[in-house]
């Protein structure tokens, strides 16, 4: 939160003090890095930083901007664009080094950072431009800001020409792509998961993932479709709703499929057609035996509520409806790759898995997605490798 200078100021003991330092949390004692997360776009990316920090490096984590709902870490509002509550909200921290996001570019904060040589890294950098409302300041005052980054990781080409045009120095930025988002491969037990492809070892297999009860028909009748065209195919079918597990077993089996139910601890046999599964604890599992996946919820519910990145980074094609959910820029980012099919009806799905149903097709379009995915887990560990060196320098030196 951001309040006027007007309003910033409460007196204790005769001393004026910014607001925000009555509410802060107590400093941990220790090294401390700050990551503010600049906006939606970098939410997922700025929350794995986190964690790599926390899990690997042993360090306090501050986390202040868009809410990224990471755990385990300290939050405050960043401090409002003047010396006063920025010097306060430094002076109680000290950051050993910070990590921004995206492209709003704070001069009072960028200022009295580089007066105090605190490094600064800019991540998942896009558009440059000033906080809403101080457009009209001074000039010269972007290029001065700008000077006090240490570097710059534009997500693509534009966006490194637009800092260096603003007035980032050139050696400053790279183009590095976007942060890792959360991503990481889901775990399985590898003996079960060795046991189940033996099992469906020779056939083709689809996994549709947490479909709303409203899309069950329509991937009921994408596997009767694809059928024509391999008879052998396996159904994995995973409702959205773990509850519709043993309801929808017993209506397609009285429709006259042929069915299987883990929550009956069956198992797929030779003539299964659809396997019915319902622990979203077992994802991990089913991606890994599906070279598809068809995530739920795109086409008649209200979005997907399941990552695309997951499946992804386990090597199972995607496909997906056309509306993302909260999984806007990560599906963006895998259709711009050429790394995810999205289809916009029950036809557009038969037709999608009965193309997909061409090995070499699947896996061209997962190994794309597996790309996207690696790519930014690259860009985190280029920015936690930076963060070492800068933090380590800063201990030895006495700084923080």
């Amino acid at each position: 939160m951001v309040v006027s200078p007007g309003r910033s100021w409460w007196t204790l003991g005769g001393r004026r003090m910014p607001e925000g330092a009555a509410r802060r949390p107590a400093r941990p004692s220790g090294p401390l890095v700050w990551l503010h997360v600049g906006g939606p776009a970098s939410v997922s990316g700025m929350r794995e930083l986190a964690v790599r920090l926390t899990e690997e490096e042993d360090v306090a984590v501050l986390m202040t901007g868009a809410p990224s709902g990471a755990g385990g870490v300290l939050h405050d509002d960043i401090p409002a664009e003047t010396a006063a509550e920025v010097r306060a909200f430094l002076d109680h921290w000290h950051p050993g080094a910070a990590v921004f996001s995206e492209g709003e570019i704070r001069p009072a904060l960028l200022h009295e950072a580089a007066e105090r040589r605190l490094p600064i890294l800019l991540a998942d950098a896009r558009d440059p431009h000033l906080p809403r409302g101080r457009e009209s300041w001074i000039p010269g005052a972007m290029r001065r800001a700008l000077a006090a980054f240490t570097k710059i990781y534009a997500i693509d080409a534009a966006a490194a020409r637009a800092f260096r045009k603003a007035g980032a120095a050139q050696g400053k930025v790279t183009i590095a792509g976007r942060l890792e988002e959360s991503s990481s491969a889901l775990p399985c037990l590898e003996a079960e998961r060795e046991y189940l492809a033996k099992l469906m070892v020779a056939r083709p297999v689809w996994f549709g993932a947490g479909v709303p009860e409203g899309e069950e028909g329509v991937v009921i009748e994408a596997q009767r479709q694809a059928m024509q065209m391999a008879h052998r195919i396996l159904l994995i079918l995973m409702p959205q709703d773990p509850a519709r597990a043993g309801p929808l077993a017993r209506s397609l089996e009285e429709a006259g499929w042929r069915v299987a139910s883990r929550n009956d601890e069956s198992e797929p046999e030779h003539d299964t057609e659809i396997y019915i599964v319902s622990d979203q604890a077992e994802l991990g599992l089913w991606y890994r035996l599906a070279p598809i996946t068809y995530l739920g919820g795109g086409l008649s519910g209200t979005g997907l509520h399941l990552s695309p990145l997951e499946p992804a980074a386990l090597g199972s094609a995607i496909v997906h409806g056309p509306r993302p959910g909260a999984f806007g820029a990560p599906l963006g980012r895998l259709g711009a790759a050429r790394a995810a099919r999205a289809v916009a009806s029950g036809r557009d799905l038969n037709e999608a898995l009965g193309d997909l149903l061409s090995p070499d097709r699947a896996a061209r379009l997962a190994q794309a997605a597996w790309g996207v995915v690696s790519e930014g887990a690259e860009v985190t560990e280029n920015v936690l490798v930076t963060l070492r060196g800068l933090t380590g320098a800063r201990t030895a030196s006495g700084g923080g």
